[in-house]
């Protein structure tokens, strides 16, 4: 028997090439892009010779100018058809295959190569590939041609971006290999001592032969060093994909947490008599996961409150096709800011992206889907009301796709030690109007728009009333609850080490009709009202906040409710879209950052009270905005009713008319603040008269210095803003001054008018056109403003705020010093130097 497996190896060895090599290489460069070609464009022998020469990832939404004759659900931007080619040569040795993995492409997408189709893939957010070895010419040219048909471009309630807007990847592999997303690593049992770290490989053999090979797997750690090793002699059938999995005891693990986020890889290796045929890299962390109905979410062991922020996935200017560095900027201004989560709402988001939240140290909840059965309305969000072509959505293809979608998705992410939770859902119930119905609130059948006062009430009947109203409603082809169960299994059967979550929005009728229990736990949207009432009647589950406004009262829930661990602000940072005729909007909805990734006064709100650490920082707002009034007999601020207490973006600067009247708002975690206008005390207020913990004056406007003090005496911490005079000088900054010559590293360009004495000035604005010189590439510009409809692919705008941010990116292979000039027509030109370097 040992001699016939030594005899099947050896045939097999001679079909081998030994030479270790990488899997995977970039396919993002020399793509041809063509969005005026009507006619099917896959033939090899089409001439693209004047198509339009780009690399990827690219999104040409975001190309176009804003039209207001266009959709404000996407944004004011246009979709449309386009074709993407790419001419390439591959010499593949005997017994290799070559595959494309697509990290993304929006939308309705159909990939050829050499003339003959490979296949589709409708939805936009998940990723995909397909084997090009049966048309691949092993020798000469080959042309990979793609699809994307965007013409129903307002098919989400949300700017979505058009084209192959993330990183694409040729993967060759050998005749005995790892598949693509092959591995599948996780931490049973972890202690300080030590960790168990068990890793299923997948192994396919496309011989028709047995097979023996050796499995070896080592763990290193982020200093490259080995920490953990295991070797087995293994056999496979032909033409069988089987996986084997395997237990490594890792001693004093380094955690990965979102203070420490530590990381490991896994390399896989198989080795064929002695000699490595393929190397396979999975990152990973060490970490453990629990969550318990009435006393939270434990990490590693630790009591963990989630201070979590819903973001989409356009990144202003960039559109959806965001460089990592983008999203690296934004992503570490929310850090400071206090955030450790991200809700992908409502769909998967790039590898990239993903990458970086193991990084940096975010939780992540990976949502999937908006829309499952029955579609949303993609103007007016709840369901569907207004059908017409351009806003047909995923719900076209979910009962054919749904589970492949959601199954990539899982194989692709399930080993980011980030990733949570899996949210299989947002607010689904809007599309099942019985739900509406069955709670009592929506009473007129003829308009199912109008809830009556279900937002600001408990529900009206017990459990068991509303089982038995839901009971009798008239249901539809789909049952929410079916589907929920379904989405779930696919989810287990791929992971069953993060929990199952959803959005509910109507959540007294979930808990009745079964999807609530389809489900691990739920994540209510913008009812915290019936938490407690959901704690009473069903202590079993465990329920927390998934979207909510970004309040105090919001907060409030995660730190006095045991259970409840998590809330996700509605937004983190502005996104385009979501502007149904609210022409010139296009953006809005940011808590902390806008949509160039310029901080909001909320910035400072919620770090105060998500940071522990000494903070104090001032908004200003005219009376008439604020929501308040005055109190004539003691001058301070009286709210106008609930609504007032609301969160909104204040001013941060002392800019106004003589005399009028304004109202300071103070951020703080002191429970004392004490203001002074010009040195002059206008007394102190009470964390106990702040009941979003906002310390507000009426103050008559007088030119100079406001300053907050708190703290006691020889501790105290102070925050001033000065009225600025009128702008004399333009300052340029970069965050980078020297870039990665690989045509992805990035810089973001701001320009600031300064007055005389060097303040900021906020209250007046210029225009400025960027000179570039030198081999960077111009992504755009922006000023962060909503209404801001100036065009993005440009070099020249007019400030918001007195600001403005340009973003360049390197030249893959281009080195040498750029020179950077903001020039205005007002004001001195400056100039700033960036180096590329390989």
């Amino acid at each position: 028997m040992k001699i016939k497996i030594f005899l099947l190896s050896f045939l097999a060895f001679t079909l081998f090439t030994y030479a270790q090599h990488s899997r995977e290489s970039d396919f993002n460069f020399g793509w041809k892009f063509s969005l005026d070609q009507k006619k099917d464009a896959f033939a090899k022998e089409l001439n693209d010779a004047q198509w339009r020469k780009l690399n990827l990832p690219h999104d040409w939404s975001i190309e176009a100018p804003f039209d207001e004759k266009l959709e404000g659900a996407t944004g004011y931007l246009p979709g449309g058809l386009g074709w993407y080619r790419k001419h390439f040569a591959l010499d593949l040795k005997s017994g290799q295959s070559a595959f494309v993995l697509f990290d993304g492409v929006y939308n309705n997408s159909e990939v050829w190569l050499n003339g003959k189709k490979l296949g589709e893939n409708p939805y936009g957010y998940t990723p995909f590939y397909f084997d090009l070895t049966p048309y691949l010419n092993k020798s000469g040219d080959n042309v990979i041609a793609v699809k994307v048909d965007h013409t129903r471009y307002a098919d989400c309630r949300w700017y979505t971006g058009s084209g192959i807007y993330r990183n694409v990847k040729l993967v060759v592999l050998n005749s005995v290999h790892i598949p693509i997303w092959g591995t599948y690593v996780t931490t049973p049992k972890v202690t300080k001592e030590q960790a168990t770290v068990q890793i299923e490989t997948k192994i396919k053999n496309k011989l028709n032969s047995k097979t023996e090979f050796t499995l070896v797997t080592k763990i290193l750690n982020e200093k490259g060093k080995q920490v953990a090793k295991n070797q087995e002699k293994l056999l496979i059938d032909g033409n069988k994909e089987q996986a084997f999995t395997q237990y490594i005891h890792v001693k004093n693990p380094q955690l990965w947490d979102i203070e420490t986020p530590n990381r490991y890889k896994v390399i896989s290796e198989i080795k064929l008599n002695g000699k490595t045929l393929e190397t396979y890299t999975t990152p990973f962390g060490i970490r453990s996961l629990r969550f318990t109905a009435g006393e939270g979410f434990f990490l590693n062991g630790k009591e963990t409150l989630v201070k979590g922020v819903c973001l989409h996935h356009d990144a202003g200017l960039v559109g959806a096709a965001v460089p990592k560095g983008v999203w690296a900027r934004r992503l570490k201004s929310l850090k400071e800011a206090g955030v450790n989560a991200i809700r992908t709402s409502h769909n998967p988001y790039s590898q990239e992206f993903l990458d970086l939240c193991d990084e940096m140290g975010f939780l992540v909840q990976d949502e999937i889907f908006d829309e499952l059965d029955y579609p949303k309305d993609k103007r007016l969000n709840y369901h569907d009301r207004i059908k017409d072509s351009i806003t047909r959505g995923y719900t076209n293809h979910f009962q054919k796709w749904g589970e492949s979608d959601l199954k990539r998705t899982i194989l692709r992410d399930r080993n980011h030690p980030s990733v949570y939770q899996w949210s299989i859902g947002n607010e689904i119930e809007w599309t099942y109007l019985e739900y509406r119905y069955a709670t009592g609130f929506w009473t007129d059948r003829k308009d199912p728009q109008d809830s009556g006062e279900f937002w600001g009430s408990l529900p009206k009947f017990t459990p068991e009333q509303l089982k038995e109203r839901y009971d009798k409603e008239v249901k539809g082809k789909y049952l929410l609850e079916e589907t929920a169960r379904r989405l779930n299994a696919w989810v287990k059967e791929l992971d069953n080490t993060r929990p199952t979550t959803a959005n509910l929005v109507i959540p007294q009728i979930s808990h009745v009709s079964g999807y609530a229990d389809a489900v691990d736990l739920v994540g209510y949207s913008y009812r915290n009202l019936i938490l407690p009432w959901a704690q009473k009647h069903f202590p079993h589950k465990q329920v927390t906040i998934n979207e909510n406004p970004g309040t105090w009262d919001d907060w409030k829930q995660v730190i006095e409710y045991p259970g409840v661990f998590s809330m996700y602000m509605w937004t983190g940072i502005d996104y385009i879209g979501e502007r149904d005729q609210k022409w010139p909007e296009k953006s809005g909805w940011g808590d902390i950052l806008d949509l160039a990734g310029f901080k909001y006064q909320g910035f400072n709100y919620f770090k105060s009270i998500w940071v522990n650490k000494p903070h104090i920082s001032i908004g200003t707002l005219p009376i008439k905005e604020s929501g308040f009034t005055v109190d004539d007999i003691t001058g301070q601020a009286v709210p106008k009713n609930k609504g007032s207490y609301k969160w909104r973006d204040s001013n941060m600067h002392w800019n106004y008319k003589k005399g009028e009247p304004i109202v300071v708002e103070v951020a703080s975690n002191y429970a004392q603040v004490e203001l002074f206008v010009n040195g002059r005390s206008l007394g102190s207020r009470s964390m106990n008269d702040s009941p979003e913990r906002i310390f507000r004056w009426v103050v008559p406007f007088e030119e100079g210095t406001i300053t907050a003090k708190a703290g006691f005496d020889g501790q105290e911490i102070t925050s001033k803003i000065k009225t600025s005079s009128a702008p004399t000088s333009l300052k340029i900054t970069t965050d980078k001054t020297t870039l990665t010559a690989d045509g992805y590293d990035v810089a973001h360009i701001i320009v600031q008018l300064l007055d005389k004495a060097g303040n900021e000035v906020k209250t007046e604005d210029t225009k400025v056109t960027f000179d570039v010189q030198g081999d960077l590439k111009i992504l755009g510009v922006d000023n962060g403003a909503a209404s801001n409809i100036q065009n993005f692919q440009s070099n020249r705008l007019t400030t918001s705020q007195g600001r403005a941010l340009m973003i360049v990116q390197s030249l893959h292979g281009k080195t040498g010093k750029t020179k950077i000039t903001a020039n205005s027509d007002q004001f001195k030109s400056e100039t700033i130097s960036i180096s590329t370097k390989k």
